[in-house]
């Protein structure tokens, strides 16, 4: 009975993700309730509850200080400076101009925010595509492949989903995957050659055929910014970078917790951009929107995961689906687990998938000596393609953006994400952080 009200219970969560009936928040929160109570528990959630929230607490920090440092870096402009010498250095090679777009991505979509990636670069990139006449597919491809990889940073979101529903350090999780990362960004680099070649042969055989044409007018249009409030600060380019890339080396060196780590950075980044006390509350007042629907995912995440975990129907559907796993596939649950990320991640919400399903298969992969870490680390490995879904608002945003339908982008996308998911896949197995068989 256990069993069957665990799998009705994430049935139900899923179902009301996929379909939009609640938002996540709603569905983390009361779906857990409704079946503890179906499953004979009534005074004693309180606690488990409380556990949960406990649990997640660090996490819920370290994300709301991550997303306003990072937020507080691109309001002072440190980003300004590259995009410049890129638009700068890539001149009118289509060759270029594709592979500096994806140098871009790369270093803005760090932040972990979709959103900022595709309007910083959009912004950057795509008037010298509409004057040379590149596909704008290229560019929605690039920078989405670019968030792919950067979305495994712990203020990324999935890192911090998945060390969430397991209960785990989001450094253990990401520090051991920065090979990858970085194999997954030379695959980038790769992609974007081949693309901008493409592109070049395309363009001089229109050149030699005299089917180009200028553009219109009004694809060359730039949106202004609104100057009535500069929040730059040229002058503190050198020290706030100095101060990111003091707070990446910490992070990376564990010489402090992530949410300190953060904590104090984000303190550092108020005071010496924004010294008066105004400007501050103006600062984080700006950023609260983005900031307060994460947090309150996570608190509601720590009511579902402290509910699934203290009522025992993780180890009741951990058990079943053990049963049902032959035993030759057992031992290969972490790769598994990586390639099932992809259509999973997809076709449902990462909160559906990360709460939802990958808590089940890491109880699984532990009857196989695989531990949770390696599976958290195989689970992210496929964010390239969840980031094509339908599900995800900032898709949206890049499509809008480049003038394309997200069909398109789909089906010119699909192949290279799912490439990139696997060169991931296959990093993470080179390097041991992703275990081949248990």
């Amino acid at each position: 009975m256990l069993t069957l009200l665990a799998f009705a219970m994430v049935a139900t969560f899923m179902t009301l993700i996929m379909t939009g009936r609640v938002s996540a928040l709603v569905a983390l929160i009361l779906t857990p309730v409704v079946f503890g109570l179906l499953a004979g528990h009534g005074a004693d959630l309180g606690p488990m509850m409380l556990d949960g929230v406990k649990a997640l607490a660090p996490t819920g920090v370290m994300l709301a200080f991550a997303i306003l440092f990072f937020g507080l870096m691109t309001d002072a402009g440190l980003f300004d400076p590259l995009v410049a010498l890129i638009v700068r250095v890539v001149g009118g090679d289509p060759v270029k101009i594709v592979v500096g777009s994806a140098v871009l991505g790369v270093v803005v979509a760090l932040d972990g925010d979709g959103s900022t990636t595709f309007l910083i670069c959009c912004t950057a990139m795509l008037p010298l595509y509409r004057r040379l006449g590149l596909n704008p597919l290229i560019l929605a491809c690039l920078l989405m492949l670019a968030c792919g990889v950067t979305n495994i940073t712990p203020w990324g979101g999935p890192t911090a989903r998945a060390a969430s529903a397991l209960h785990l350090d989001a450094a253990d999780i990401f520090v051991p995957m920065i090979p990858s990362m970085l194999a997954g960004v030379v695959f980038i680099l790769l992609v974007a050659w081949l693309l901008g070649r493409g592109e070049r042969r395309r363009l001089d055989a229109l050149s030699s055929t005299g089917e180009m044409r200028e553009p219109d007018e009004d694809d060359l249009v730039r949106d202004l910014v609104d100057d009535n409030d500069r929040t730059e600060r040229p002058r503190l380019i050198l020290l706030n970078l100095a101060l990111t890339l003091g707070l990446l080396a910490a992070l990376v060196m564990g010489v402090l917790p992530l949410p300190v780590l953060f904590m104090i950075a984000t303190a550092i980044a108020l005071v010496l951009n924004y010294p008066s006390l105004a400007a501050q509350k103006a600062r984080i007042a700006a950023h609260a929107p983005n900031i307060l629907p994460v947090i309150a995912l996570i608190f509601a995440a720590g009511i579902f995961t402290g509910i699934l975990n203290g009522t025992g129907m993780t180890q009741a559907m951990a058990g079943s689906v053990t049963g049902l796993i032959p035993p030759v596939l057992g031992p290969y649950l972490a790769p598994i687990t990586a390639l099932l990320a992809m259509p999973f991640t997809f076709f449902i919400s990462n909160d559906a998938f990360y709460f939802g399903i990958l808590p089940i298969l890491t109880e699984a992969a532990g009857s196989y000596g695989i531990t949770p870490v390696e599976m958290a680390r195989a689970s992210l490995t496929g964010q390239a393609v969840h980031l094509l879904s339908p599900l995800v608002p900032s898709t949206y945003l890049l499509v809008g953006l480049v003038r394309v339908e997200l069909a398109q982008h789909q089906r010119f996308t699909l192949v290279w994400a799912v490439a990139l998911s696997l060169v991931l896949l296959g990093a993470g197995i080179l390097t041991g952080i992703i275990p081949l068989a248990g």
